[in-house]
């Protein structure tokens, strides 16, 4: 059986949205079948101001490509909240996706989307929203996270994550990284986001040969 291929792209100026990323990817890699690569877009901070003001550079992810983006059956979307949107770096990657629009190239592809804030209400549920429109323009199929999960429905301490997808909380001053619990809704994301995209492969695959 043809393996399935996950994509984990992400953004992350401070290192948060990464440390999901990785929980994401491991969560994917858990299914049998499952191919998994963490790649990051490009920052378009100039490096020395990007060191002035803290930006983490040595991320170990590569830097992905737009056109190598078709030759996976699903995407997890990693983006930090700029005012209730996606990071200018992830919606600069992506608008440069029109030529894989024009020939439908990720029509039928899972795509599913977490984020970080800096406070509570920061924005973190349309943030994902903000990234929903662009892959649903693709024709991707739109997953996030059922109430299966059961972290969604705690109240016992201060979390990130909702229906829409995983989320981590960071403080004002970025020194809170993801907790634990945030951590394991984001392996529930990736584990559950590679299972569907694994099933509708199978089922395509099982339709060609039928």
């Amino acid at each position: 059986m043809e393996r399935t291929r996950v994509l984990v792209l992400y953004y992350s100026m401070y290192g948060h949205v990464e440390a999901l990323a990785q929980e994401v990817a491991a969560g994917a890699a858990e299914l049998e079948g499952v191919d998994v690569v963490i790649k990051r877009v490009p920052e378009l901070i100039p490096e020395e101001r990007a060191r002035q003001i803290g930006v983490k550079l040595d991320q170990a992810a590569p830097v992905a490509s737009v056109e190598e983006l078709e030759h996976y059956d699903a995407i997890l979307v990693g983006t930090p909240t700029r005012f209730g949107n996606m990071a200018a770096q992830m919606r600069n990657f992506w608008d440069q996706t029109g030529p894989l629009w024009a020939r439908g190239a990720l029509i039928g592809k899972v795509g599913s989307v977490f984020t970080a804030s800096a406070t509570q209400h920061g924005g973190q549920e349309s943030t994902i929203l903000s990234v929903h429109t662009t892959l649903l323009h693709h024709g991707m199929i739109v997953v996030g996270v059922p109430f299966s999960c059961a972290e969604l429905t705690q109240i016992d301490e201060l979390a990130g994550g909702s229906p829409y997808g995983a989320g981590t909380i960071t403080g004002g001053d970025g020194r809170r990284m993801p907790s634990a619990l945030e951590r394991r809704i984001a392996r529930f994301q990736g584990r559950y986001v590679a299972e569907i995209a694994r099933q509708l492969k199978i089922g395509r695959l099982e339709a060609q040969t039928a």
